[in-house]
């Protein structure tokens, strides 16, 4: 017998309005939530490469990127290319060393322990960002259309 794919548990409730139409539109389909959840990351650029956004990998592509994923965890840091190992996720970590690997998983850059807090904070979001590239920063993360 087939498995069922295991779900990912969703942890926030988001709300927003809309126009009239747009929420008639939104209650037509089969699964609203999923639709919403595709469209932000569409939009964002970030559907995984693995799920294609499914959220559910096949057992073969799971079975073969597990230990690809688990072996190949390190990335140079941004200031002295120090190999940095960083975590899937940042559960389980607390203080500024939660703050340094979100800034890493959200796709700011990744800096070692020693380097980081040389690094002064963007004063609008809080990552930290060298001086010769705040204004790269501020275009990708602060730019609003």
């Amino acid at each position: 017998m087939a498995r069922k794919p295991q779900k990912t548990s969703k942890s926030q409730i988001v709300a927003f309005k809309v126009e009239e139409e747009l929420a008639e539109f939104l209650d037509n389909l089969p699964n609203k939530s999923d639709f919403i959840r595709k469209a932000i990351l569409a939009q964002f650029g970030m559907t995984c490469p693995l799920c294609v956004g499914t959220g559910v990998v096949a057992r073969g592509v799971h079975d073969h990127f597990k230990p690809v994923i688990e072996h190949q965890n390190q990335k140079p840091c941004e200031k002295c290319k120090t190999p940095v190992s960083f975590p899937m996720n940042a559960d389980g970590l607390s203080g500024g060393e939660k703050k340094r690997i979100e800034q890493f998983l959200h796709g700011g850059p990744l800096y070692c322990l020693k380097c980081y807090p040389t690094i002064p904070p963007c004063d609008d979001c809080g990552w930290h960002v060298p001086m010769e590239k705040v204004a790269e920063h501020f275009k990708r993360q602060h730019t609003h259309a």
